[in-house]
């Protein structure tokens, strides 16, 4: 989807920022992609099950179709 690429796009930089000092901090590059890998899948569940529990659906998912409203 474009709006994901933007939007990861966006974050690129400072993503790579934080990777970079965590790396100057002392820690490998492969524990800081890992350690960011699982923040980032925390954050997937995190937000996936506010979603599920307030019975919201993603704007993008009503835009293509996918809403409970069909």
């Amino acid at each position: 989807m474009k709006h994901n690429l933007t939007c990861r796009q966006s974050l690129a930089s400072a993503f790579q920022a934080l990777s970079d000092e965590a790396i100057k901090g002392g820690w490998s590059e492969g524990d800081v992609a890992l350690a960011l890998a699982e923040l980032a899948e925390e954050r997937v569940i995190e937000v996936t099950a506010k979603v599920i529990m307030e019975g919201s659906v993603h704007p993008q998912l009503i835009a293509a179709g996918g809403g409970r409203n069909r």
